[in-house]
């Protein structure tokens, strides 16, 4: 497991192109069987990825010095890869391509697999702190909630799936969901926001190898930009933008952590604000 301290807003500022990378910037997150994460003290969040392939992978973590990775901990698995299976405490849960599953405080035993090694699934796993059981339910794409928002115009025609949040699924704090893009859009999250009393993460991914994002950060008067490639995720603090473009359009999942669990808590930042 990797550990990423937090960055202030003002060090930030002096960030070279490689100290942004190396702050922000998850570059490699899936392997084939292998489990890859990430502790990041922003909220401490851990975001993870899997590709259990012919052998299943149980999701566990020593380092996290608790008797087990649930102890004191929940959990949103986004399946972004081909059909898969979760068993949690023994029950079996199928997840096709874009499926989530929430695993709740107290889960003893997580073992991930793919139903066919040839076309591997690829499990994102955010997991936050949690003070309170929840039941581990899962949320097909079809059942949830979608979100339809911008333009052609625009270049951010969009839709949102809410899948773990307050009017949803339940949970201590996490809240996790999919924008997908359409066709010719490449825009996301802009006019930009801040939300002070939460974290965020996006996973970018659906991208084809030669394409990449735009992703833009840091404060509304000193941002910065990191260049993504597919399938790889960006730490968002609570004083930073986050928005991105593509040279095509793509998927990314969006998670937060904090203490708000209020969807619409946002302070939106006024184009002529960027600098």
């Amino acid at each position: 497991m990797e550990t990423r301290h937090c960055a202030s807003r003002e060090e930030t500022k002096r960030f070279t192109t490689e100290e942004l990378r190396n702050a922000f910037l998850i570059e490699t997150l899936f392997k084939a069987e292998s489990l890859n994460l990430t502790y990041t003290h922003e909220d401490r969040m851990l975001i993870g990825g899997a590709i259990p392939v012919r052998e299943p992978l149980a999701l566990i973590e020593p380092d996290i010095k608790t008797k087990g990775f649930f102890e004191r901990r929940e959990a949103g698995i986004i399946n972004i890869g081909g059909p898969g299976i979760i068993k949690a405490n023994g029950e079996p849960y199928h997840l096709e391509q874009k499926d989530c599953l929430y695993v709740g405080l107290g889960t003893e035993e997580v073992i991930l697999s793919s139903a066919d090694p040839a076309n591997p699934a690829r499990f994102y796993i955010l997991s936050t702190l949690a003070h309170k059981v929840y039941p581990t339910v899962k949320i097909g794409i079809n059942e949830a909630a979608p979100v339809h928002l911008g333009d052609e115009k625009n270049s951010n025609k969009r839709t949102i799936y809410k899948y773990i949040h307050a009017e949803g699924v339940q949970s201590s704090q996490l809240m996790m969901g999919m924008t997908l893009l359409a066709p010719n859009c490449m825009w996301n999250t802009m006019p930009a926001h801040i939300h002070d009393r939460r974290s965020e993460v996006y996973l970018y991914f659906d991208m084809e190898e030669d394409t990449r994002v735009f992703h833009f950060m840091g404060e509304p008067s000193e941002t910065r930009h990191l260049i993504l490639q597919n399938e790889q995720a960006v730490i968002s603090p609570s004083w930073s933008i986050h928005s991105g473009i593509g040279t095509s359009n793509y998927t990314f999942i969006w998670a937060m952590a904090g203490e708000n669990y209020t969807f619409n808590d946002m302070e939106h930042v006024a184009m002529s604000d960027l600098k």
